[in-house]
């Protein structure tokens, strides 16, 4: 049923402010300036990349105010498009997951996704813009990955035998990417439990409890971006390097609104996704250009 990461929703405290932040580090581009009612939020919907990006202010109360108040800005929700919402709704009932409908999005009833607030859309093909090619991944962090992987495979329409193990002694956790349509695609969501809670993310979690933690783009030129986040004086960290470059960097979130993010160059995100031999294909042929 899921066909692409969409969009990534942020709580902000104010929307005018996010939209240069998202201008001056992805180079996104303002969509459209609106309300979402189930949400009670001023919203500034972005592009980046061929993805969305929504900046949620706080119009009354709701969500959006409660978790400024408690958290301040930081990723509230993740977007999720599909061919056909109406047949997603339909098979959303039959699960018996409960949803709002507005404007033609599906607003899922948190407590069915494991502190992931989600909505659906329906999708569309975008050009893209800006620095970055697209949002691929979101983080779902959970006390039980298996109990997340085998709900998501089923509300979400998912095949389970295409999704990819995934473990990180660095990072302290273990999980699954439930992987939408690979070889074609890295879209997916990461489902990642907490083996070592003294690390960041075990952290975040003993805090927060299931909740979304983070997400990663991708971009043909990693370290075009590095020069746009040491332009700003913005916080983060070159993770990998190869015969071809920079591969990988870390965005703090300090540097983007409250959300961590991670960037990986065009392919790389293969080497953890079960295709590695691909992801070394693509970086030898960079090397030769």
């Amino acid at each position: 049923m899921l066909k692409r990461v969409d969009r990534v929703q942020i709580a902000v405290a104010s929307s005018n402010a996010a939209e240069e932040v998202v201008e001056e580090v992805f180079g996104g581009e303002l969509v459209r300036r609106d309300k979402t009612a189930p949400l009670a939020a001023r919203r500034s919907t972005m592009q980046a990349g061929s993805s969305l990006i929504e900046l949620l202010e706080p119009d009354g109360a709701g969500a959006v105010q409660d978790f400024v108040s408690k958290w301040g800005s930081g990723l509230f929700g993740a977007g999720f498009s599909v061919d056909d919402p109406d047949a997603a709704a339909h098979h959303l009932t039959k699960c018996g997951v409960n949803f709002d409908q507005s404007a033609a999005q599906l607003y899922l009833d948190v407590t069915a996704t494991f502190g992931m607030r989600t909505v659906i859309s329906q999708h569309h093909e975008r050009a893209p813009v800006g620095a970055i090619n697209w949002i691929y991944e979101v983080t779902n962090v959970v006390g039980d990955w298996k109990a997340a992987s085998d709900r998501y495979a089923r509300i979400f329409g998912l095949d389970a035998a295409k999704f990819s193990p995934i473990e990180s002694k660095q990072f302290g956790y273990t999980g699954t990417l439930t992987l939408f349509d690979p070889p074609a695609r890295l879209d997916r969501i990461e489902i990642a439990q907490i083996i070592d809670p003294n690390l960041a993310m075990g952290r975040f979690h003993q805090r927060r409890g299931d909740s979304l933690y983070m997400f990663f783009v991708e971009t043909d030129d990693v370290g075009a971006l590095e020069n746009r986040l040491q332009a700003r004086g913005s916080r983060f960290a070159a993770h990998t390097r190869d015969e071809a470059g920079l591969a990988e960097l870390f965005i703090h979130p300090s540097a983007f609104l409250g959300v961590l993010i991670g960037v990986s160059r065009t392919e790389h995100a293969w080497t953890w996704s079960g295709d590695p031999a691909r992801a070394k294909r693509a970086a030898k042929a960079r090397a030769l250009k």
